[in-house]
């Protein structure tokens, strides 16, 4: 065996290591996401107020959609470590890192050694995947136990020998997903591995893949949490979990606009760049080779003689081609799953991106090593990767570098500045036919775009945050003062204060609310006020103002002044 301390393999491990560094940096210097992230920041913190980790609450109310394993995670750590936003994102940034090991696995796998590196950093260098990892939790961990059941399942394929062990860990890992978020973490592994079995013409095998042991392994970790909720709640919570938060959300459009079936193909594009452009090239090699594959295999028996002995699939396709394979079935399964649903949102298919960064990872590390017939196809595909970062960080200049007004952010000048440079360098490698420098060029400077994203731009864009500012003054008022916010999504005012806050949507509600005799603090924003402030038939105080940003090309292209939002009061400092 090759030492993996060789060579170009170091270099490979640089670049992982500076692109695995950013899920850990300033972990802390920005405020919880109020789109998801309040949630998972903010249950961990009630259960330990209230010593009860069998009922999940948000905002001091039940929070049953969701089953409680990230809920347990981040206790735990917020037991040892205390509760801030870094301790939460800590325990995301694990699982992330968890997740770019598994990629690493995959393509060593499947593969070779540099395939694996190319694989994690393909991952790792992923911008979108960088925010992810700092701010959504139970995604994160879902894709982390789908994925680690594919590498357990892949190894106990090429391990016969420690068979066992590999499946046993890959049922506790299926289990530790359902735990996660539900049923599908087990649905879509089982009917990849199915299908994969089906094609390989090795469906009399699924007696080999211990079920019934894997039924009670899985049943052992899920089912206590549901028979205790079972026990004090009956089946009100398990059925609108399963019925409700799962089934209605494939059945049903719950929320967002309506997205048609190629939603996804646009999603992989930008969530898993740079390795996303790739794709096309990986796809094309893989079905060539199981076509010439398949015509040699022809040929062979035509001039082969007759043989009463049976040809068992698993051993006609090379070494090599049963992990493309599979990796391929499981991309496919969960986008064609996901592209049937309703309710699309990106993240849904996030557990295919170790996968898919095997495939590239083996696609480029074959190409790196002198399969001829990639060059064409890789090489215009790092051309279009250099053109794309030189777009991109032309763009950044233009719209939030130097003299973008109120839309300048912190280092995007800078990252605009590296992502030319970038490209340009990973252009003049293909120039002068330098194949391992242009790809590298063009992933490292990803890579120094993501640090600069971390250190510098990301701390910056807390100024069209307000709630975490907001929660600063509010921390003093009375506890029995009515804290909230009017027509936004604020959740994480909880978090902050540590108290029940209201949301209120409706005016009657909020009319209610200042008329109740209590002090009134409600954050909306400077467009509600206005429409609201003569209805509301008491006297209100503007406490304070923030910009949110507006998150539109075409507000950004006109340089328009940034929506406001208030902290409104019946109260007067």
């Amino acid at each position: 065996m090759q030492s993996l301390f060789s060579g170009r393999r170091i270099v490979l491990i640089v670049i992982l290591t500076l692109a695995a560094a950013p899920y850990f940096m300033r972990l802390g210097a920005s405020s919880l996401w109020d789109s998801n992230e309040a949630f998972y920041a903010e249950t961990p913190r009630e259960m330990i107020e209230s010593g009860d980790y069998i009922n999940p609450s948000f905002n001091y109310q039940p929070r049953f959609n969701k089953p409680p394993l990230c809920y347990w995670v981040v206790a735990g750590l917020y037991n040892l470590f205390g509760v801030s936003e870094s301790i939460e994102r800590l325990s995301i940034a694990l699982a992330a890192l968890v997740l770019i090991a598994t990629a690493y696995g995959l393509g060593r796998c499947a593969l070779s050694q540099e395939a694996g590196l190319m694989a994690a950093i393909g991952l790792a260098a992923s911008p979108r995947f960088l925010m992810f990892s700092r701010r959504i939790m139970i995604d994160v961990y879902l894709a982390m136990f789908m994925a680690l059941a594919l590498l357990l399942f892949m190894l106990a394929e090429r391990r016969p020998e420690r068979r066992r062990s590999y499946l046993i860990a890959m049922y506790i890992a299926l289990g530790l997903g359902v735990l996660t978020k539900g049923p599908v973490a087990a649905l879509l592994p089982a009917l990849a591995l199915l299908i994969y079995l089906a094609v390989r013409g090795r469906l009399k095998e699924i007696r080999s893949l211990m079920l019934p042991a894997g039924v009670a392994i899985v049943a052992l970790i899920v089912l206590p949490w549901y028979l205790a909720v079972y026990a004090e709640h009956g089946w009100f919570y398990i059925q609108t979990f399963i019925l409700r938060d799962n089934l209605s959300r494939y059945a049903q459009r719950a929320w967002g606009p309506s997205r048609g079936p190629l939603f996804y193909l646009g999603v992989i594009g930008g969530d898993f760049f740079p390795w996303s452009l790739f794709l096309p090239a990986t796809f094309w090699f893989e079905a060539r080779q199981r076509l010439g594959r398949n015509r040699r295999a022809s040929r062979s028996q035509l001039v082969a003689p007759v043989s009463s002995e049976p040809v068992n699939p698993a051993t006609t396709e090379g070494a090599q081609g049963s992990p493309a394979v599979l990796l391929m079935i499981w991309v496919g399964v969960i986008v064609v799953f996901f592209s049937l649903s309703r309710s699309k949102e990106d993240l849904y298919i996030l557990p295919i991106y170790p996968a898919a960064a095997a495939l590239v990872g083996m696609l480029i590390a074959r190409w790196s090593t002198g399969e001829r017939s990639l060059d064409l196809p890789v090489q215009i595909t790092t051309s279009i990767l250099a053109v794309v970062t030189m777009i991109g960080g032309s763009s950044a200049l233009y719209l939030f570098g130097s003299g973008a007004g109120v839309y300048e952010l912190r280092g995007a000048t800078a990252i605009g500045g590296i992502a030319l440079t970038a490209g340009l360098i990973a252009i003049a490698s293909l120039a002068v036919k330098k194949k391992f420098l242009a790809v590298f060029a063009a992933v490292s400077g990803v890579t120094v775009l993501n640090w600069v994203f971390v250190l510098w731009t990301l701390p910056d864009f807390e100024r069209y945050k307000p709630t975490r500012a907001f929660c600063e003054l509010l921390r003093s008022k009375p506890p029995d003062a009515l804290v909230g916010y009017y027509r936004l999504a604020l959740p994480s005012m909880t978090f902050y204060l540590q108290r029940p806050i209201f949301e209120y949507y409706d005016p009657e509600e909020l009319k209610a609310g200042f008329l109740s005799g209590k002090e009134v603090y409600c954050v909306m924003t400077a467009v509600e006020y206005e429409s609201l402030e003569q209805e509301l038939r008491a006297r209100t105080y503007v406490l304070a103002r923030r910009p949110i940003f507006q998150v539109k090309l075409k507000s950004i292209l006109d340089r328009a002044e940034l929506p406001q939002v208030f902290l409104v009061s019946n109260k007067a400092e």
